[in-house]
C-alpha cells in the first residue's frame, strides 16, 4: 500500500471514487449456489471483477489412517489463484502468499463447522480465484462458506467477509482495482452471520484507533449485506429445488 510509481494523483475525486462509488459502496455482487455439479457442494461469489469458486468434498474416510482425529473431522483447505487470473500470468503452484491465505480461511471455517460430528473424517475445500481485482481472501471464504452449507456440512452459522480501506484520507467500502494497489490501508475482515464475532482481521497499513473503529464498523456492515446476500442464495437453491 501507500504511494507507488505510477499511481494516480487521486482516488476520490468530489466524494466519488474512480469506479464512480460512494465511499461506502460495494461493486456489484453475485453469490451462486452449487455452479459445480460434481462437487458435493460448492459456491461462487463476485465483487465486481473479483471472482472466487469453491468446491467442498465431504465428510469421508480421513486417510493415513494414523493420522485420523478420533474426535473430530481434519479440514483441509487450498486456495489457489490460476494463473490467468491476472493480467500478468500467475506461476502455477503453491506460494507463500497462497498457503497463508488457504491457513487463515480454514481456521475461520473451522469456528463454525461442528467437527465433532463427523470424527475420523476428513472435508477438503478448495477455493479457485478465477479473476482478481482485490479482495481475492475475502472473495474466497464467501464462496467457501456457500459451498460448505450447499454440502450439508453441519454449521453454527455462515461466514461473511468484505474489505475495508483507507483512500486519500477517507475510509472504503469493499477495496478493489487501484484502491487496492495505490491505497494506505486493506483491512480484510470476516464476521459470523451478523454477530459481533470476528474470525478475520488482517489489517496491511497504519491506522489511528478512530479510523480503526469506523473502519470495524463499516466492515461489520458491509460483511451483513454479504450474508444477506449468501443466505438468499441458498434459499433460492432450495427452493426451486435445482438439482444439477
Amino acid at each position: 500500500m501507500g504511494s507507488k510509481v505510477g499511481a494516480p494523483e487521486k482516488l476520490i475525486v468530489k466524494g466519488k471514487r474512480l469506479d464512480g462509488r460512494k465511499l461506502d459502496e460495494f461493486r456489484p455482487l453475485v453469490a451462486n449456489v452449487h455452479p459445480l455439479a460434481k462437487a458435493r457442494g460448492s459456491g461462487e461469489f463476485k465483487f465486481g471483477n473479483t471472482h472466487a469458486v469453491s468446491a467442498v468434498f465431504g465428510p469421508k474416510p480421513f486417510f493415513p489412517r494414523g493420522l485420523q482425529d478420533p474426535k473430530n473431522t481434519i479440514l483441509t483447505c487450498k486456495y489457489t489463484m490460476i494463473p490467468f487470473s491476472t493480467k500478468e500470468r500467475i506461476r502455477p503452484g503453491r506460494s507463500r502468499r497462497s498457503t497463508e491465505i488457504s491457513k487463515v480461511i480454514r481456521e475461520a471455517l473451522e469456528q463454525v463447522i461442528f467437527t465433532e460430528d463427523y470424527p475420523k473424517t476428513g472435508i477438503d475445500i478448495f477455493i479457485d480465484i478465477m479473476q482478481a481485482d482485490a479482495s481475492t481472501r475475502c472473495a474466497g471464504l464467501n464462496a467457501a462458506s456457500i459451498a460448505t452449507a450447499d454440502a450439508g456440512v453441519p454449521m453454527a452459522d455462515l461466514i461473511s467477509s468484505c474489505a475495508v480501506g483507507k483512500v486519500d484520507g477517507e475510509i472504503i467500502l469493499d477495496v478493489g482495482g487501484l484502491e487496492d494497489n495505490y491505497g494506505d490501508v486493506d483491512f480484510a475482515v470476516a464476521t459470523v452471520g451478523k454477530q459481533d464475532k470476528f474470525v478475520l482481521l488482517q489489517l496491511d497499513g497504519a491506522v489511528t484507533l478512530d479510523e480503526f473503529k469506523k473502519m470495524v464498523k463499516l466492515a461489520k456492515e458491509g460483511c451483513g449485506k454479504v450474508y444477506e446476500l449468501q443466505q438468499e442464495a441458498l434459499k433460492q437453491r432450495y427452493k426451486t429445488g435445482d438439482e444439477q
